[in-house]
């Protein structure tokens, strides 16, 4: 505590008030009610949703569409529920007395604040838990969907690899072991012919391209097995890399625009999160000057 003195010689010591600047039961209050709020437009804006989409083909609206409309109403249930949650924040702390227009204007952006923190996290953390919910509950479904197929997958997965590692080895072995008499083999056995390309065309997809060898046997063995000429077989070949390649490249533009997507709407929460809390200071900070100006005065008769 700081003491100065007068011109006059006299002592002037500072007002320090013994309560705590911060009131916790406006900022619970207005908390309480962002949270109330912000779960009313989640339900709505879901209900909303639902009527967007269909089972039925061509009836629903296209995923942009519906990825836009969802940030958007994400946005205003931010802005909304900061807004209410703000201002009744700051209508129900109790007026501080003897306090400088400034340090009120500054408690009550601090109470705004913290309100509308704590309606945050509270939001978050319960969403966070339902997707997990969500998520157990999928993964429980398809746990046991996985566990009625076991038994006709087992057969399958014990006659093929069963690791990259298994896979490489496979490959390379059958092309040690490839015959000069291709077509004949191929022909003679046709379970050995399916599994041997089977393994071709999944190391040609890890490796980014098959080998100009490995199509040459392939137009062998698919010309022996349907009856086409060479450059017949040669040209289904190419068509069938080229379809897998083509798959490939719309597998790679899905994840691209998935991450796109999903940078947008990270950027944009953050964005609209930091915009919320301004708000619900600005909102706290009106709602304390509304509330100081409507203040009550007590007339007392001097005797």
């Amino acid at each position: 505590m700081s003491v100065s003195m007068t011109g006059s010689g006299e002592v002037a010591t500072p007002v320090e008030s013994s309560k705590s600047a911060m009131t916790w039961g406006p900022i619970f209050g207005g908390a309480a009610a962002a949270i109330g709020v912000t779960l009313i437009l989640l339900l709505l804006g879901s209900g909303l949703g639902l009527t967007m989409v269909s089972p039925w083909s061509g009836q629903s609206s296209s995923l942009g569409t519906l990825g836009v409309t969802a940030a958007i109403w994400l946005v205003l249930v931010q802005w909304l529920s900061s807004t209410l949650g703000g201002y009744i924040t700051g209508r129900l702390r109790t007026k501080w007395a003897a306090v400088h227009t400034d340090e009120v204007f500054f408690r009550d952006t601090a109470h705004g604040f913290l309100s509308w923190a704590l309606a945050t996290v509270f939001v978050a953390g319960f969403l966070a838990s339902s997707l997990t919910s969500l998520a157990g509950a999928g993964a429980q479904a398809a746990g046991s969907v996985v566990g009625s197929t076991a038994t006709a997958a087992g057969t399958a997965a014990a006659s093929s690899a069963t690791s990259p590692l298994d896979l490489s080895t496979s490959y390379f072995t059958d092309a040690l072991l490839r015959p000069d008499q291709a077509r004949a083999a191929a022909t003679s056995n046709d379970a050995a012919a399916t599994s041997e390309v089977s393994r071709i065309l999944l190391n040609g997809a890890a490796q980014g391209q098959v080998p100009d060898d490995d199509k040459a046997y392939l137009a062998t063995i698919v010309s022996s097995r349907t009856g086409l000429s060479e450059a017949d077989a040669r040209t289904r070949v190419d068509t069938v890399l080229k379809r897998i390649d083509d798959a490939k490249v719309a597998a790679q533009k899905a994840a691209d625009e998935a991450r796109k997507a999903a940078s947008t709407t990270a950027l944009l929460g953050s964005l609209s999160l930091l915009i919320g809390a301004f708000i619900a200071s600005a909102a706290a900070a009106f709602g304390g000057s509304q509330r100081d100006e409507e203040e009550d005065l007590i007339v007392a008769r001097r005797l």
